[in-house]
């Protein structure tokens, strides 16, 4: 969805090479302090910190803006950060701030990637400030009051390129690491106050959100381009092409309504990986996008990893899997085991995510020293969803869900990692 504060680049400015600085956008719900139940009173926070009609608050570093929901807030970097590490305390502290001005609302944020029990059609209020009519369009035209546009908080990372070699050689690097980000990522196997089928629910919501339009989400991996050209002409304008009778004054014709699992952001010069589950707290989130650094740049660094032909729709495969498993997902292509020099013909999505850790180094301007703990902890424990799953049991009631996701609340407030019966 459209956005109105681009984290690189503008008129004049040099645009940044690839992997020379990074761009972070965290979403987070706000909730009642006591029930835990959605507050859509995003407009009202805005308004109090930057003035009446506010949709975004800058405060040095970071900056807080709408999202298409009221009980949704995102978190950004405003200037590109050379170093992930740099962005930790920053967003801590501000979490904490916020979270301090939510308190007179009697509302906290919450992490994870979905709310546990929310109910679209009950709890779901879009922003009232629509001057443009985008938010009207796509309630007009789309089911909106469901999981897969309401109930979806992500981390988006931003990674800058500098020309069309640089663009076509990341996007292809980034589309074969999409496929085991939910490993290591998937935060949401709740939802409707149950267990799921998937540890990444919030990427089974938001890869069926916009069913009569298949064109729009695609397989989510998108196909291979060769530059921005290529990548206009067959992803983008067949897009366009198909919403043309629904929307025939083009205010959907913007790159924006791509929704495949990462997007060229060619007006700012990055591509915008959309694939990742808000974590329990800020240094988890920087931590699995740390890990997708260096994936990436293992691959954009090496060109002979990037030759030959990664088919969309086996890659998607493997994504599948990894959406419905996470890290217990079976990998047993031989082929994409090869990109990352993994050793056998199989393996499980988390021994594959091992193997890539362990054999990451700083070239990427990643310092892996600096994430290993929490990595080790992933790896250790699992995902944050299936941490979630070990805490809340195979049956649990409404009782043990606000119990679990107010320890989530808390180590988002604190900055702690969640791990089962440590609480926050």
């Amino acid at each position: 969805m459209s956005d109105d504060a681009p984290l690189f680049g503008g008129p004049g400015m040099r645009p940044l090479n690839a992997f020379e600085g990074f761009g972070i956008e965290i979403e987070y719900a706000i909730v009642g302090a006591a029930d835990l139940e959605c507050r859509s009173i995003a407009d009202i926070i805005l308004a109090n910190a930057a003035g009446t009609g506010a949709v975004a608050m800058e405060r040095g570093l970071i900056g807080w803006s709408n999202e298409f929901v009221l009980h949704v807030l995102e978190a950004k970097n405003l200037v590109p950060a050379a170093r992930l590490e740099d962005l930790v305390q920053p967003l801590q502290g501000e979490v904490a701030a916020l979270n301090k001005a939510l308190l007179n609302h009697e509302a906290c944020l919450m992490p994870t990637a979905m709310h546990p029990w929310m109910d679209p059609r009950r709890d779901a209020r879009a922003w009232p400030i629509d001057p443009h009519g985008i938010y009207r369009t796509y309630q007009r035209i789309f089911e909106t009051r469901s999981h897969g546009w309401t109930n979806l908080q992500s981390l988006h990372l931003n990674l800058p390129f500098a020309d069309d070699d640089e663009f076509a050689r990341l996007h292809e690097a980034i589309r074969r690491v999409l496929p085991i980000i939910p490993a290591l990522a998937a935060s949401s196997p709740i939802a409707d106050g149950q267990r799921t089928a998937h540890r990444d629910f919030r990427m089974r919501a938001y890869g069926a959100n916009a069913k009569a339009y298949p064109l729009i989400n695609g397989l989510i991996i998108p196909d291979t381009v060769s530059s921005q050209r290529a990548y206009e002409d067959t992803i983008l304008e067949p897009i366009y092409a198909v919403m043309e009778s629904v929307d025939p004054g083009g205010i959907l014709r913007h790159p924006w309504l791509n929704a495949r699992g990462c997007i060229p952001r060619f007006d700012r010069n990055t591509i915008e990986i959309r694939v990742i589950d808000t974590q329990e707290c800020p240094e988890a989130d920087l931590a699995v996008a740390a890990a997708v650094v260096g994936a990436v740049h293992c691959l954009y660094g090496d060109p002979e990893r990037l030759g030959g032909d990664m088919s969309t729709a086996e890659l998607a495969r493997i994504f599948d899997s990894c959406v419905i498993f996470a890290e217990d997902a079976m990998i047993d292509d031989r082929a994409y085991l090869r990109l990352f020099d993994y050793p056998g013909h199989s393996c499980r999505a988390a021994d594959l995510w091992r193997h890539i850790l362990e054999n990451m180094d700083d070239s990427s301007g990643i310092d892996p020293a600096r994430w290993t703990p929490i990595w080790a902890t992933i790896l250790k424990h699992g995902s944050l969803a299936r941490r979630i799953e070990d805490a809340v049991g195979a049956s649990p009631s409404r009782e043990r869900l606000a119990a679990v996701y107010r320890d989530l609340c808390d180590c988002l407030q604190y900055g702690t990692v969640f791990i089962p019966g440590e609480g926050g």
